[in-house]
C-alpha cells in the first residue's frame, strides 16, 4: 500500500466491525485513509451515500482509482472544512497519538496531547450531525479517555462504549456518540453552534446562537444533588419578567432553558474601571431591583457577595436564581448593603464616601420597617 495511506490497523479492524453494523442513511467518513470505513459503510444496505474525505490530496487520488462502489464518493478536506450538509452517520478514525511522541506522521499525530485533533472534531460535529444521527470513533487510552468524554460532555453529546481491547501496549476504544435530548430539542427550536461556558454547582451553562443572537442554555449539574433547581429558576424567571429583573427567557423545559445571553463585566470588574458616577448609577440600579425583590417576597441569595451575580453592561443584569426562594421577610436590600459594606475600600478610591456607621443604621431600620421612605434613605447615603 502506498505510503501516505493509514493501512488498517487492529485499531481500524475494530471500528470497521461496528461501521458494518450501525451505518445507517448518508455518511461521512472522515480521514477516510484507506477507504475501509467507507467500504464498510457502504456495505451495509441501511446506507444510501457515503463521502469519504480525507486532509491528503493523494489519498483522494488513490481512493478513486481503487475503490469503484457508485454509493461513495470522495472529497479532500481538513475535518469539516469542505464538507457541507448533515449526516446520518459520522464516521472517524483519528490520528490519535501525542506529538510529543516525534512520530511527525500526519497520518498518527493528533496534537501535543493526542487529544487536540479528536477534540476539534467533535467541537464541530454537531454542526453536521442530523438529530437521529450516530457518530462513530476510535481513538487510544494515549489520547486520554477522559479528555475524550469531555469533549463530549462540553458539546451537549451522549456516548456508549462500543469496544475496548488491549492490543500490544495501549488499549483501543469504539464510541458511540449521539445528541443528547435537550441538544435536539432547542436544535429544533432553532439555536446552533452549542457550546459549553461554565459550570456550577447545580447547573450547566452553554451558548448557543438564536436568530442572530447569542444566547444561553443552563441544564441541571448531572453532579448535582439538589433538586428541582431548574424548574424553580424558570419560575422566578417568568416572575421577574415582567419587571425587567434578570435574564431574558426565551423558551424553556422542565430540565432546562434558553435566556438572552448577558454580556458585561462582573460587578467588582465594573467598579474597578469606571468613574465615580458610573459606579454610583450601578449600585443604585441594583438597589432598586433588589428593592423590586423584597416587595415581590422573592429571596435572591447572596446578594451579600454577589461577585458572580452581577453582570454589568449596558446596565447591571442579576444572574443565578436557582436558589432564591418565597421569603416572608427577603433581605436583598440589607444583603447589598453588606456588600457595599465590604466593598469600602475600593469604593473610597473612587472618592464614593458611604458612612458605615448610618449604612448599618439605615439597613437595621430598613430591616424593621422595609418601606419605600426607607429604603430612600439608604439610597441616598451613596455620593
Amino acid at each position: 500500500m502506498e505510503d501516505f495511506i493509514y493501512e488498517p490497523w487492529e485499531d481500524s479492524k475494530l471500528l470497521e466491525k461496528h461501521v458494518k453494523e450501525l451505518s445507517k442513511g448518508d455518511v461521512l467518513d472522515i480521514g477516510t485513509g484507506s477507504g475501509i470505513q467507507a467500504e464498510a459503510a457502504a456495505s451495509n444496505s441501511k446506507v444510501k451515500s457515503v463521502l469519504a474525505a480525507d486532509i491528503q490530496k493523494e489519498v483522494i487520488v488513490h481512493c478513486k482509482q481503487t475503490i469503484k462502489n457508485k454509493k461513495i464518493t470522495f472529497k479532500v478536506s481538513d475535518l469539516f472544512k469542505n464538507v457541507k450538509g448533515k449526516f446520518d452517520t459520522i464516521i472517524f478514525n483519528p490520528p490519535y497519538l501525542p506529538n510529543e511522541l516525534n512520530l511527525k506522521d500526519i497520518r498518527l499525530d493528533g496534537g501535543k496531547k493526542g487529544y487536540e485533533v479528536i477534540g476539534n472534531f467533535l467541537n464541530s460535529v454537531n454542526e453536521y450531525l442530523k438529530p437521529d444521527g450516530v457518530v462513530m470513533i476510535v481513538f487510544s487510552l494515549l489520547s486520554k479517555k477522559d479528555k475524550v468524554d469531555e469533549f463530549i460532555a462540553n458539546n451537549m453529546l451522549e456516548f456508549e462504549e462500543l469496544s475496548k481491547e488491549h492490543i500490544f501496549f495501549e488499549d483501543i476504544y469504539v464510541y458511540k456518540i449521539w445528541k443528547n435530548d435537550v441538544l435536539k430539542e432547542v436544535e429544533k427550536k432553532g439555536v446552533s453552534d452549542v457550546k459549553k461556558l461554565t459550570k456550577g454547582h447545580r447547573g450547566l451553562i452553554y451558548t448557543g446562537k438564536y436568530k442572530g443572537s447569542k444566547v444561553a442554555i443552563k441544564v441541571k449539574n448531572p453532579k448535582s444533588e439538589a433538586i428541582g433547581r431548574i424548574v424553580n429558576e424558570i419560575n422566578n424567571l417568568k416572575v421577574l419578567d415582567k419587571k425587567n429583573i434578570g435574564p431574558k427567557l426565551l423558551f424553556c423545559s422542565e430540565d432546562h432553558f434558553v435566556y438572552k445571553f448577558v454580556s458585561g463585566k462582573m460587578i467588582l470588574d465594573y467598579i474597578s474601571g469606571e468613574g465615580k458616577m458610573n459606579v454610583i448609577k450601578v449600585l443604585k440600579d441594583v438597589f432598586n431591583q433588589m428593592f423590586v425583590l423584597d416587595k415581590l417576597k422573592i429571596n435572591k441569595e447572596e446578594m451579600h457577595h454577589p461577585l458572580k451575580h452581577v453582570i454589568v453592561g449596558r446596565k447591571p443584569v442579576l444572574i443565578d436564581f436557582e436558589r432564591a426562594n418565597t421569603a416572608y421577610k427577603p433581605h436583598n436590600v440589607t444583603q447589598f448593603c453588606q456588600f457595599v459594606m465590604s466593598s469600602h475600600k475600593l469604593l473610597s478610591s473612587k472618592n464614593i464616601k458611604v458612612s458605615r456607621k448610618e449604612l448599618i443604621e439605615l439597613s437595621k431600620k430598613y430591616k424593621r420597617n422595609p418601606t419605600k421612605e426607607n429604603f430612600e434613605g439608604i439610597v441616598k447615603l451613596l455620593k
